[in-house]
């Protein structure tokens, strides 16, 4: 019977949130919806078939310790170390002012001092899945709003180990003392400094060897396996010898791997299955949903939702702010880590186990996770307009909060070209736009750099390169940074969003400056000059001329002929405005 309850799940699970992902995703809402709203249905307090809660969790597991795999790998230890400074202060601060209100809150309905902070512990710790896939939905994940935020969250999860050592020596049968409360602080200290120096310094030099050897064998099934393995092994011995969580073990695991030369081959061959499993984490969640909990204690439902949409952001916000980061940072951090998930339901059972929780406690946290799991990615997508909004009401206030980034020179009015030779504005520093204000330069042209990494902007500022930290898409920004006198516009990102707006920004301002554009795509070449580009490149039509003139070359033709292939090529792909030019 285990057996078909297992495959009745699993299927029962998919084609759900499947079904209702993708008439989320047709409405416009993230298909996180979609799979939340799946598990209601096939749970137990929904008429129709009813999953096995328990097989879905342990499924759910299995994705999230996929998906922490899959961001270690990603995530290097440089990019960790570089996020301390905001990391480790935000996480701690934010847990304490969350756990603080909520302590408060609960204890006003009446629940005592020690369930109002156990249960404020599990309502300030942020899902690991939920942010990874916001972030990833918005292309963040790798930005240095991504990076902050993953290391924050692996200061949560750090914190979260300590109180679920510390649980136990301060409510358990044989409470501890201050001092044993202490000596339980010290060797939750001890196993983790313990976790990361076995991963590092043993899997460092056992899974490269491990993964070479297999590499060797020509098997792709075997190195598949060897990835898995690696994951799920030094997850669960997380667990088991460390005392840690399996999803924090994970990430230590996939950072191993992503420092050496198979972190590519493991995140396309290996994981392809972490996204279906990490689909079942959100049916799990949705499973626990019991309606009756919105209808018995709408007060408390209410409340934990006002702690994690309102308290929760508005800490990470002030924190943020405080330690000299831009406003976009702030708002993104803050919202995106206003929701619950895995942890929290990880701390509430240890909490009803320690009988510290009333009952309805677990009811009121699965609600605040369905509402603020399903608000997340919806509120994610305000934080440019967000930011719009308050440049345009307190213009002074977000003056001086650029300023205080160090991303912004306002005050000292457009970038002032004093070399008398011509100037180009590049927007964005990427590859692309690293090699052509490099060749701007050797020409003796000026170049202006815009971009919205505030790392690179002060790290192009200390080198004496003029650069401006803001969104090209704003007025301000382009004023700033002097299109008005400017010869040039380059955008020289493919994944520049609103490149229309810019382009018609920049022509309102300077009608006589040259315009040149890049996109991925050849379908978006007419938008981009019906806007006011001059040149447009695109990424699919360079590689086609490319490939064009390999195959005719390596076929015996003359340059003649390949010139002239190439520009029929040209012409069909750009059009013959673009070949003319």
């Amino acid at each position: 019977m285990h057996n078909i309850d297992l495959i009745l799940t699993l299927t029962g699970g998919f084609i759900a949130a499947l079904a209702l992902g993708y008439v989320t995703q047709r409405i416009g809402l993230s298909p996180i919806v979609g799979y939340l709203l799946a598990g209601i249905v096939l749970g137990p307090h929904t008429p129709g078939y009813v999953a096995s809660q328990e097989m879905a969790e342990q499924l759910a597991e299995i994705g999230v310790i996929l998906l922490m795999f899959g961001v270690g790998l990603q995530f290097h230890f440089k990019e960790l170390l570089a996020v301390k400074r905001i990391a480790i202060p935000g996480a701690v601060v934010q847990s304490l002012v969350a756990t603080g209100v909520a302590a408060v809150v609960m204890h006003a309905f009446g629940w005592s001092w020690s369930a109002g902070i156990v249960f404020g512990l599990a309502i300030s710790v942020a899902s690991t899945v939920v942010l990874t896939r916001v972030l990833s939905d918005s292309g963040d994940l790798h930005t240095p709003t991504g990076h902050i935020s993953i290391g924050w969250l692996v200061m949560e999860d750090l914190f979260t180990v300590f109180v679920l050592v510390l649980l136990p020596a301060i409510f358990g049968p044989g409470a501890a003392a201050g001092g044993g409360i202490w000596v339980a602080m010290g060797w939750a200290s001890v196993k983790i400094v313990a976790l990361v120096a076995f991963t590092f310094v043993v899997g460092g030099w056992a899974i490269p060897r491990l993964l070479t050897g297999i590499a060797k064998t020509g098997s792709r099934e075997l190195f598949t396996l060897a990835v898995l393995a690696t994951a799920l092994g030094i997850a669960v011995g997380s667990a088991k010898l460390f005392g840690v969580s399996m999803a924090l073990g994970a990430f230590l695991a996939g950072m191993i791997v992503g420092r050496s030369e198979f972190s590519v081959r493991a995140a396309t061959e290996a994981l392809p299955m972490r996204d279906a499993f990490a689909v079942l984490f959100f049916v799990s969640v949705g499973m626990l949903f019991n309606w009756r909990s919105m209808i018995e204690s709408p007060g408390m439902v209410l409340a934990t939702m006002g702690v994690i949409l309102i308290s929760k952001p508005l800490a990470a916000f002030v924190i943020v702010l405080l330690l000299r980061y831009p406003l976009r940072v702030a708002l993104a951090v803050s919202i995106v880590l206003a929701q619950i998930g895995e942890f929290s339901f990880i701390l509430a059972t240890m909490g009803r186990q320690l009988e510290i929780l009333p009952e309805n406690a677990s009811n009121i946290l699965v609600a605040g996770a369905i509402l603020s799991i399903t608000l997340n990615p919806l509120a994610y997508r305000l934080v440019g307009p967000i930011e719009k909004q308050l440049a345009r009401f307190a213009p002074g206030a977000v003056r001086w909060i650029e300023r205080r980034a160090g991303g912004d020179t306002a005050g000292s009015g457009p970038a002032v070209n004093t070399s008398g030779r011509h100037r180009a504005i590049v927007v964005g520093y990427g590859p692309i736009g690293q090699t052509v204000a490099r060749l701007l330069r050797e020409n003796e042209i000026d170049a202006t750099i815009v971009e919205l990494n505030i790392e690179t902007v002060q790290r192009l500022k200390a080198a004496g390169t003029v650069a401006i930290y803001g969104d090209a898409t704003r007025v301000d920004t382009l004023t700033q940074a002097g299109v008005a006198s400017a010869t040039a516009l380059v955008l020289s990102a493919s994944s520049i969003q609103d490149g229309n707006e810019i382009v018609r920004q920049a022509r309102a301002l300077n009608p006589r400056i040259r315009v040149l554009a890049r996109t991925a795509y050849v379908r978006e070449l007419e938008t981009l000059r019906a806007a006011g580009a001059d040149e447009v490149f695109s990424g699919e039509g360079e590689v086609a001329l490319a490939m064009t003139a390999s195959v005719l070359r390596n076929l015996g033709a003359t340059p003649e002929q390949i010139d002239r292939e190439r520009q029929r090529v040209h012409t069909e792909l750009f059009g013959k405005s673009a070949a003319a030019g």
